[in-house]
């Protein structure tokens, strides 16, 4: 295992260290967590709290500030956050206005929310929760009951937090985060894949011939084990599952997210990303802003995610609202 690490007990608390030393004027660290909240808090507004477990930097850190998230909390890596890390966050950017949870829909992640959910509740704190879905490969998956939350999730964190930041109420945030989660779907590939520190070995093989379609961002099992396909073809498969989980009709609009799992080179993005453009024209489905990037990785793993979201005019105005964070801007 080659990782540029000190110590494999310390990357989570040393990466979140790091973090917010590089960005002072965006984001703080909560002292004796693993816990990263906005740096200004003044603002009397609904927070967003999400986060997971580390790996798939730079979620869920790098979406806290203006116009997203208000905390983040990291876990160990690929492991939920702690019910009490998750309280520390929620009582850390209240306000008096509530707080929406968002959770990728893993057992571990949803367990733990729901316990700091009741918790915080106990303590007079309002608190609502969305589960974000979004993956359309596996039903049920290694952790999962139903389908997955994988790179959606970042769509969510945007739209919901330009409405918070817009002043709305804890019911109709938490009812825009509703409205992205059923209009938006996922699904992702790998090449290769990854090392978690603690571990230091792969999670799993795949031969050097080989890919996965649907693999998920922990490792779990996809759909299908073949041949390595063109770019082209993969972009294709990925297109075909999403558009038949969530018909598009013609003249309808859309947000694209290309992402990269961690070792996939911008090179490589952007010629899936020109697939899926000329699949999306030749349905006459309109493309209002491409996303093409790493927003969810999973270490350094090869591979991709194509994600897509249907908009409407409300959707389309709050993705396009200014923010700023680590890694939107």
């Amino acid at each position: 295992m080659k990782k540029l690490i000190n110590h494999p007990e310390y990357v989570v608390q040393e990466m979140i260290e790091g973090m917010a030393l590089a960005h002072p004027q965006i984001v703080k660290k909560l002292p004796d967590t693993h816990v990263l909240v906005r740096a200004d808090l003044s603002k009397e507004k609904v927070a967003l709290v999400s986060g997971g477990g580390s790996g798939h930097e730079p979620s869920h850190g790098g979406f806290v500030g203006t116009g997203m998230l208000d905390a983040a909390v990291a876990g160990e890596v690929f492991t939920s956050p702690t019910p009490d890390q998750l309280l520390a966050a929620i009582k850390a950017v209240d306000r008096g206005k509530g707080v929406l949870l968002v959770i990728k829909n893993y057992s571990g992640d949803v367990m733990n929310f729901e316990m700091a959910m009741e918790l915080a509740e106990a303590e007079g704190i309002q608190v609502k929760k969305v589960i974000v879905d979004d993956d359309v490969a596996v039903k049920n998956s290694t952790y999962t009951v139903g389908r997955r939350g994988i790179a959606g999730t970042v769509f969510v964190h945007k739209i919901a937090g330009a409405l918070a930041e817009q002043g709305a109420s804890l019911d109709e945030v938490q009812k825009v985060a509703e409205k992205v989660i059923s209009r938006v779907r996922s699904m992702g590939m790998a090449l290769s894949p990854c090392t978690i520190p603690a571990v230091g070995k792969p999670g799993f093989e795949i031969g050097e011939d080989e890919m996965e379609m649907g693999m998920g961002i922990h490792g779990e099992p996809g759909i299908d084990r073949t041949k390595i396909a063109s770019a082209d073809e993969v972009a294709s498969t990925l297109v075909s599952y999403i558009l038949e989980d969530m018909p598009c009709r013609e003249g309808e609009r859309v947000a694209v997210m290309i992402n990269g799992l961690g070792a996939t080179p911008l090179m490589e993005l952007y010629i899936v990303n020109r697939k899926v453009a000329k699949l999306l024209q030749e349905k006459q489905i309109q493309v209002h802003k491409t996303f093409v990037g790493e927003y969810m990785t999973s270490l350094e793993m090869a591979g991709c995610s194509v994600t897509l979201l249907k908009l409407d005019d409300q959707l389309t105005e709050l993705l396009d609202a200014p923010a700023q964070t680590i890694a939107w801007s």
